[in-house]
């Protein structure tokens, strides 16, 4: 897969995606995003793909939108990239497959988003992570005002969204934003690791686990919910792996 505004590399059973414009901070333009859902399309049609991370080249992750794509825009042409740019989102976060965004530096604005977006946050210690969408009268997208607060809480992110003041990875973690916080020179490592334990795992089991747990961030009631459970644990426990799995936890009582 060749593409100019990101790399993509497949280690084992983990896909990599790194956003490659670091001149600009890997600032997001429409062909980063085209590029990427087409990246996302192909990797998660890959069976031998079991988990997904997405990183950045160089000092940042994302500084978020690329500004000088929005020159001259006129409303319209705003409001169909915004629509994109959700669209773009929602494929995110309905990945299949479990996904870590490892934070390397800046996450700004819709990269900031982007992180968001993933099911697993590990943040270099010193990355700089905020919204600065206040300062420049301007709002949240993907999905942020829903995604921040079950991470932090209503209060913690009305202070961060409405002072839109960027925190460090360490103190992201500190409040729960990210679910780790390493030295920049261990985060790839930290990330490929987290990867590795999670592709140890049944990739049926984590596709039907990460929909339950989707189901029940969303608008599904328990009931519904708990209906859904039932007919995931019939799904994994009518496959061959699961007779696999069973054989190969005996042996290792014996």
């Amino acid at each position: 897969m060749d593409y100019e505004t990101i790399l993509v590399d497949i280690r084992n059973h983990v896909g990599v995606i790194r956003l490659n414009r670091p001149k600009v901070l890997n600032a997001m333009n429409r062909q980063l995003w085209t590029e990427m859902m087409d990246a996302l399309e192909a990797l998660g049609q890959d069976d031998q793909v079991k988990a997904l991370i997405i990183t950045g080249e160089g000092r940042a992750f994302s500084t978020g939108a690329d500004l000088k794509d929005s020159k001259g825009r006129t409303i319209e042409a705003y409001r169909q990239y915004l629509e994109s740019l959700q669209e773009a989102s929602r494929k995110i976060l309905r990945f299949e497959k479990p996904t870590i965004a490892a934070i390397n530096g800046y996450a700004l604005g819709s990269g900031y988003e982007l992180a968001l977006a993933c099911d697993i946050r590990i943040a270099a210690t010193e990355a700089l992570i905020g919204s600065p969408e206040a300062k420049v009268t301007s709002s949240v997208t993907g999905g942020a005002f829903r995604l921040v607060q079950d991470l932090v809480g209503p209060g913690k992110a009305k202070e961060l969204l409405f002072t839109a003041e960027n925190i460090t990875g360490e103190e992201a973690c500190r409040i729960g934003l990210v679910n780790k916080s390493v030295p920049l020179e261990q985060l790839m490592d930290e990330a490929i690791a987290m990867a590795d334990k999670i592709c140890a795992n049944s990739a049926f089991s984590l596709k039907l686990i990460k929909k339950g747990l989707a189901m029940a961030a969303g608008e599904v009631s328990l009931e519904a919910l708990m209906d859904y459970e039932i007919e995931a644990c019939l799904a994994c426990v009518s496959t061959k792996e699961r007779q696999t799995s069973l054989d190969e936890f005996a042996q290792r009582k014996k």
